[in-house]
């Protein structure tokens, strides 16, 4: 039997992003992410991001985030060792 498999898209946030990441905040009940973000799409929806600065996430708690996540953590740390 063959695995679902979903496009999943990593990118740099954008200025148009910021309602998105004030709805993630929200669902995540946390605080929304300041300054620049990576932003995790799958299957062309916002489900979870992170601030390149504070490392912090927010992800939709009614999605299976637990993997984009570890995928978003990795890209941010390579984004700055590369800007480091």
């Amino acid at each position: 039997m063959y695995a679902q498999l979903n496009e999943m898209v990593l990118r740099a946030d954008r200025p148009t992003d910021e309602s998105t990441l004030r709805r993630l905040a929200a669902l995540d009940s946390a605080r929304p992410l300041k300054g620049r973000a990576l932003v995790a799409e799958v299957e062309g929806r916002p489900v979870a991001a992170i601030g390149l600065t504070d490392n912090r996430v927010v992800a939709d708690p009614f999605v299976r985030t637990a993997d984009v996540v570890e995928l978003l953590k990795l890209r941010a740390a390579r984004i700055r060792s590369i800007a480091a």
